[in-house]
């Protein structure tokens, strides 16, 4: 089925369409929904209220050069996780995006030919290395490395300063490298 095809079948509320447009979307922004959550419950949450405004407001959405659906589905997961981010911030002070939030104390270090890493772990170890990182510096890291947004568009999307975003994206940085360490000593290990 082509692609606009199937959006105004879609659109029409066919059963098929719809069962369709979600078996081929939703492997994907599940994994970007989980990259924002950190956890299966919190992203299969996003992903149904993602998957509801996207229905909602599929009518209105024009294919064309510049914009494809995948891309504009996409954006509206970041935004419905950033959404769901900031209601929990609100209700659990979940996200400090000022503050080290405890973990660990980390410095902004510059990245040498002698931290090079000799195999990367699989896929589904990063992710899960990426949702153990508290909730600011994900979030961070998510907008700037996955959806390539400046500092200053994750600032203003955020509500935090440029600066506060790439101290953000630093310490997650530096989080992620000692957890690769750290996988890397057990493998040295055995």
């Amino acid at each position: 089925m082509r692609e606009q095809s199937l959006l105004c079948k879609v659109v029409k509320k066919d059963p098929e369409a719809l069962k369709k447009l979600y078996d081929d979307y939703a492997p994907k922004l599940f994994s970007l929904c989980m990259r924002y959550m950190g956890n299966r419950a919190d992203a299969e949450d996003v992903l149904h209220d993602g998957f509801i405004k996207i229905l909602e407001n599929l009518p209105g959405f024009r294919m064309g050069p510049a914009c494809n659906l995948e891309g504009w589905m996409k954006k509206i997961m970041v935004n419905t996780a950033l959404n769901n981010l900031r209601q929990r911030a609100k209700e659990e002070k979940l996200i400090s995006f000022d503050k080290a939030e405890g973990k660990m104390d980390v410095h902004d270090e510059e990245f040498s030919e002698e931290d090079a890493f000799p195999v990367i772990p699989e896929k589904e170890v990063i992710l899960e290395m990426i949702g153990n990182l508290p909730a600011g510096y994900r979030t961070v890291f998510n907008l700037y490395v996955f959806e390539e947004y400046s500092h200053r568009e994750i600032a203003v999307m955020l509500g935090c300063s440029e600066g506060t975003s790439k101290s953000q994206l630093s310490k997650a940085r530096v989080m992620l490298r000692h957890s690769l360490t750290s996988v890397f000593e057990k493998e040295k290990r055995y």
